[in-house]
């Protein structure tokens, strides 16, 4: 018996079919009006000389087939003065759900935390995607209940930065 596929860091030529999953999560999300990111933009984010974003990919069993993503990136603890992971996605097309294969891109970023000394791994989820939320509680993951997320963008943004008026 064959197992569920494979975990790996992203390579370039992955690049295109990571922008296919991340416009398939945004649909899931009901936000895929919102996804504008390009192949170039994904690239130059993953592939620069220093880069910000960092990713895995899942490949199914027996392919060079991506099926998943972890896209993440270096955060900051004041309080502990280590760094940690911000999970920004983890997505695995439906088809390959069920086999594993979120949890091993999960595993994988918890492991290179504790591998290099970060003091967490976190990640933001919608409150309606009861799913997502009970696969999280079963990798022991807890909700930050006392925090809200807030976010500055588009026009808010340029207004407040004072660029627009």
């Amino acid at each position: 018996m064959s197992g569920p596929g494979r975990v790996r860091q992203v390579r370039p030529e992955d690049v295109p079919a990571m922008v296919r999953l991340v416009r398939e999560l945004a649909a899931y999300e009901k936000a895929e009006h919102e996804a504008l990111m390009t192949e170039d933009q994904l690239s130059a984010a993953l592939f620069a000389e220093q880069p910000a974003l960092f990713g895995h990919v899942a490949v199914a069993d027996g392919t060079d087939e991506v099926v998943g993503l972890a896209l993440w990136f270096l955060n900051f603890s004041t309080w502990r003065g280590t760094h940690g992971v911000h999970l920004e996605d983890l997505y695995v097309s439906p088809g390959h759900r069920g086999t594993g294969l979120g949890r091993q891109l999960l595993r994988t970023l918890a492991e290179l935390c504790v591998e290099r000394g970060y003091s967490r791994l976190e990640w933001v989820v919608l409150d309606w995607n009861t799913p997502s939320i009970d696969f999280y509680r079963a990798a022991g993951a807890v909700p930050m209940e006392d925090w809200t997320v807030f976010r500055l963008t588009g026009d808010a943004l340029g207004r407040f930065a004072g660029a627009l008026r």
